[in-house]
């Protein structure tokens, strides 16, 4: 199994223009997608954004199972660090999102308010990985076309202040991933769910992986969309990645059936899913303190 590496040059400029711009802001909002919330969290944006005030924002929840999403925010306000899931497409984000900074950000606002100011801005950065729907949520709260969006990864190579209607003030920037990633489980969920370019990774060993979690946790959602039995459920992975490709008249083209399947799920065809289980991640942050 290749590993799966990606740090284009813009990205690391990124990372350089977020520590020269952290002391012109007042908020981090980190964004994770919800169908993989810790996987999809740079290890680098904790050490960037230092003791700055951090909301973490859960993006593309109408994607993620919703039971599991809860148990993510409730996993995070166990350890204090304020979260909140969102639709990026809803018409409610962008007030949900400026009362959860504004609660974060109280005294503060308070102080400035006794000195005699009114109607503050909350000057924010945004960071994520690529194709966490920043630009998406950003043009949503701004409620103009202003950031680049696309479905696939690094749209966004510049960095731009965006001001909401309802005193937000947001800097954009491109979307970085880490050097090296320790665990080539997260490259895999990162390559799946679409924060990957796809000519840096086999599709084959990243959809084998999503079936081996679909298989355990969405078995009625694969069978649906595939026409799959009881008795499938049985086969090993890639003997059900082999009937899959047959049932969509792709032969033995199994990396064009991967692709497929990766395509299906990132655009909900396949239903619900959240790949990062709480348990998984809790447990290894148990073992490590």
């Amino acid at each position: 199994m290749a590993n799966i590496q990606w740090y284009p040059g813009h990205m690391a400029k990124a990372i350089r223009q977020i520590e020269e711009k952290l002391h012109l802001v007042d908020i981090v909002f980190e964004l994770v997608d919800a169908r993989i919330p810790e996987s999809s969290r740079n290890p680098m944006v904790k050490e960037v954004i230092q003791q700055k005030p951090h909301l973490l924002v859960l993006t593309k929840s109408d994607l993620a199972d919703p039971v599991i999403t809860k148990q993510w925010l409730d996993f995070y306000q166990s350890q204090g660090q304020p979260a909140i899931a969102v639709d990026s497409r809803a018409r409610t984000i962008e007030r949900s999102i400026q009362k959860q900074a504004s609660e974060m950000l109280a005294k503060r606002l308070q102080n400035q308010t006794d000195r005699g100011l009114q109607h503050q801005t909350i000057r924010a950065v945004c960071v994520g990985i690529p194709n966490v729907g920043k630009s998406t949520l950003l043009n949503h709260l701004v409620n103009k076309k202003i950031a680049k969006t696309a479905d696939r990864p690094g749209v966004t190579k510049n960095q731009q202040w965006l001001k909401s209607n309802n005193g937000l003030a947001l800097l954009d920037t491109p979307g970085i991933l880490w050097p090296k990633f320790e665990d080539q489980t997260v490259g895999q969920r990162l390559a799946f769910t679409g924060a990957i370019k796809e000519n840096l990774f086999a599709s084959d060993d990243v959809a084998l992986m999503g079936l081996e979690i679909f298989k355990k946790s969405y078995w009625p959602m694969l069978k649906a969309r595939y026409k799959l039995n009881e008795d499938d459920l049985s086969l090993s992975t890639p003997d059900l990645l082999l009937k899959i490709t047959q049932f969509l008249g792709m032969g033995e083209d199994y990396d064009r059936a991967s692709d497929r399947i990766m395509l299906d799920a990132r655009k909900g065809k396949l239903g619900r899913f959240t790949l990062d289980q709480v348990e998984e991640f809790n447990h290894e942050k148990k073992d490590n303190d």
